[in-house]
């Protein structure tokens, strides 16, 4: 039995995770979440993750000894990792704070204004009425991201990596978005920013994240139909607390 379970889709987020672990060295099981099958919403999963977002994982064999441990959450799964490696996080609290700030910068900022802009500028198209409607959503995260992409450029202009000189989770954490900015907004972009596509290029040539971004390629590449691809919009994009019930309820259901 591998000692830890992560449950995981690639995408940025799910990235995070693989990437840590391979740059930890730890043994781990991939527990796939079809994120637009529904797969959040298993009873199983609910128990891990109760935002039903993937990562998390299960560490079955936890630094005390004691039970299974379970995370949910991208950063405190990487805080987590690195605690019990004792890689990529500084122990002083000085050094610690330096990194801190950065990883909470990436999940309050770049990750969710990355994927509204993703979402208004490429799904919104796809099921908007007026499009119209999107061009405000587009321009204000698209250019939120633009701002974030100038944050990052400045603090790389005079750092060789986000929280300082060494590599940490900071850096682990933000280059599966980061790498996407080019995508997001236009590849030409990257001549405004040549800190950032120093960094990006420098940390991509590490074997581990190249390993862990690799990681479950083939999942999901089954071509939906339309109503299965409706379905998956829905999953996505269009949660609330009387879908997300619902769908908690028609699972623990189908499990029972």
């Amino acid at each position: 039995m591998q000692m830890i379970d992560l449950h995981y889709w690639p995408t940025p987020n799910g990235w995070k995770a693989t990437i840590m672990l391979e740059e930890c060295g730890m043994d781990y099981n991939i527990v796939p979440v079809d994120i637009g099958g529904g797969g959040q919403f298993s009873p199983e999963f609910l128990r891990i993750s109760p935002n039903n977002r993937m990562p998390a994982i299960v560490d079955r064999e936890p630094a005390d000894g004691g039970d299974p441990v379970t995370i949910f959450e991208s950063g405190a799964i990487l805080e987590y990792l690195a605690d019990k490696s004792g890689m990529f996080l500084p122990s002083t609290p000085r050094e610690r704070a330096r990194v801190m700030q950065w990883v909470h910068w990436q999940m309050a900022n770049l990750g969710p204004m990355m994927g509204n802009a993703n979402h208004f500028k490429n799904y919104g198209r796809n099921i908007a009425d007026d499009p119209k409607q999107l061009e405000y959503g587009i321009k204000r995260f698209v250019g939120e991201v633009d701002r974030l992409s100038g944050v990052m450029d400045a603090q790389l202009s005079v750092n060789d990596y986000l929280a300082g000189p060494e590599y940490t989770i900071a850096d682990i954490i933000t280059w599966p978005w980061a790498m996407l900015i080019g995508r997001m907004i236009d590849e030409t972009m990257w001549e405004t920013f040549p800190h950032l596509k120093r960094w990006v290029d420098t940390v991509r040539e590490r074997p581990a994240v190249e390993t862990g971004y690799r990681v479950g390629r083939d999942l999901g590449r089954r071509e939906l139909s339309e109503e299965e691809e409706k379905q998956r919009r829905e999953l996505l994009f269009n949660q609330t607390n009387e879908k997300v019930r619902h769908a908690r309820e028609e699972a623990a259901k189908a499990a029972s």
